[in-house]
């Protein structure tokens, strides 16, 4: 039977898969659930949800840790046919505050303190009508009313996820996919056999580790869920529920090889490593073939999530030196800043399309720019391609830090890092960092007689809302900024001088 919808998906998978056993570890303890007992849960949430008045096609956004609540409340979202907002928990009320306003979300999920935060600013959210909290009264109706009835399915072309990605612009970018794409997504997604159980450490409101749930509650994959990234208990569960294959950013997979080798255990039975999200040097692929481990890279982004990835048996050299093959479906160009295609070998930007790219940003005067006239995806990517057919990612023309793989607008920290009333001028480039691949530098000039240092940015991003992880981990003061005949700084001067810093 064809799948037209992820609601009728995944209510097929409670029969085809429901005996596939889930694990949720998390800082109070851990859950063992099976597919169709988690699925059961989804469908009173969904009752519930429905009773409350969400209609398909209203937003639902979500800010939850990986716990189980989050899958269950997932899972009711698409079961009602309506778009499932994920929203990493890192988002702090800045940030928060803008993707419920612009997605115009009629409800929001999350954890008690979240809740009351959110609630102190519903006068700015119009759109908004409920705040739920996990664990509360309101959670506890949802799970105990009765299971949704049959639906009408919706149009595979409609809107059933959006996700939010920083990119080079302030605010975060809504990214719109439909059934059809994510159900695409998930058909090139690898498979598994007997005896194959994954260990997920994406955050659920990551694009990555969204599919990663939607792979499981479609496909009923046996997998161990990771409530917070920590390398020693990764290690424990693979231990503990014999993991054989796991997905991360080089933080991750760098931490967990660090925690195998202090142990006398080692990896245990993981075989195989997805890593991306961020650059990926060669040297930590070449450590885990060491490991016994099978690492291999792989390339995309929000707005088209899988573009090529490695595989377990490609030859040792490429899963080091580059990103894998298309996936199928997919086609790339790569092309000049003309928009001509380049030979096999040369570097140009990467323009892709294929079967799960989105269907557009929620503001649409965002697409022109994203989209050629002809329907191609202009990444802002810089990469070549072989003669076996391997894509390599090599730079990005987008003005963007990758810290741990969270996308970080350099354009919002120098915002936020212009509104200290010392500073006159502020730029944010990207600084090598060993352990999160990235790591934010700061160059500031500051007004006459002022001072600043890192702890004063520190309570300067802390007092705006700001994400933690946004805040600049480097302050260089300077008399004054590198710039063009034209007055634009020069910013690969900044970045030139921060890499021979860190060489």
């Amino acid at each position: 039977m064809e799948e037209r919808d992820l609601g009728g998906t995944l209510r097929a998978a409670a029969g085809r898969y429901g005996s596939t056993a889930l694990v949720f570890h998390g800082a109070h303890g851990t859950v063992t659930t099976r597919l169709d007992d988690l699925l059961g849960r989804a469908l009173r949430v969904a009752g519930g949800l429905a009773d409350l008045g969400v209609e398909p096609g209203d937003v639902v956004a979500l800010q939850l840790t990986g716990c189980v609540e989050s899958a269950v409340a997932h899972a009711a979202v698409l079961l009602r046919g309506a778009v499932v907002l994920p929203i990493v928990p890192i988002y702090g009320v800045r940030e928060l505050r803008f993707v419920l306003r612009q997605s115009e979300a009629v409800a929001l999920i999350t954890s008690t303190g979240r809740a009351d935060e959110v609630r102190a600013m519903r006068t700015e959210l119009p759109a908004l009508r409920r705040v739920i909290a996990v664990g509360d009264e309101d959670w506890s109706a949802l799970e105990a009313h009765p299971p949704l009835g049959a639906q009408a399915p919706p149009d595979p072309d409609e809107v059933c996820v959006l996700v939010y990605t920083s990119g080079t612009t302030a605010d975060p970018k809504g990214v719109q996919h439909t059934h059809r794409s994510i159900l695409a997504e998930l058909a090139t997604m690898a498979g598994h056999g007997d005896g194959y159980v994954y260990l997920d450490a994406f955050p659920p409101g990551h694009v990555a580790g969204l599919c990663v749930l939607l792979r499981v509650l479609a496909r009923g994959v046996p997998t161990v869920f990771m409530e917070k990234w920590d390398p020693e208990t990764a290690l424990d569960l693979i231990h503990g529920h014999r993991v054989t294959a796991s997905a991360g950013v080089p933080f991750h997979l760098a931490g967990l090889l660090d925690a195998a080798e202090r142990s006398v255990r080692g990896a245990g039975t993981l075989r195989e490593y997805l890593v991306g999200a961020a650059s990926v040097p060669p040297v930590l692929v070449e450590r885990c073939e060491r490991a016994g481990i099978a690492a291999y890279r792989a390339y995309g982004s929000s707005e088209h999530p899988t573009i090529s990835a490695g595989a377990a048996d490609d030859p040792g050299r490429k899963r080091a030196t580059t990103d894998g093959r298309l996936k199928p479906g997919t086609q790339v160009r790569i092309v000049d800043l003309d928009g001509r295609d380049l030979p096999v070998g040369e570097e140009g930007e990467i323009w892709s399309r294929g079967p799960e790219v989105f269907a557009g940003y929620r503001d649409p005067a965002l697409n022109a720019q994203a989209f050629t006239p002809d329907g191609w995806l202009r990444t802002g990517d810089v990469g070549r391609m072989d003669g076996d057919g391997h894509l390599t990612i090599t730079d990005r023309l987008k003005d963007i830090i990758v810290r741990g793989g969270e996308k970080i607008s350099s354009k919002e920290v120098e915002d936020l890092l212009a509104a200290h009333p010392a500073v006159a001028e502020a730029v944010a480039v990207a600084e090598p960092d060993e352990r999160y691949g990235e790591r934010v530098c700061a160059f500031a000039v500051l007004r006459d007689g002022a001072k600043l240092d890192l702890d004063g940015v520190r309570g300067h991003f802390a007092a705006l809302g700001a994400a933690r992880l946004k805040t600049p981990e480097r302050l260089v003061i300077v008399d004054a900024l590198p710039r063009t005949a034209s007055g634009k700084v020069r910013k690969h001067e900044l970045r030139k001088e921060v890499r021979e810093w860190t060489s």
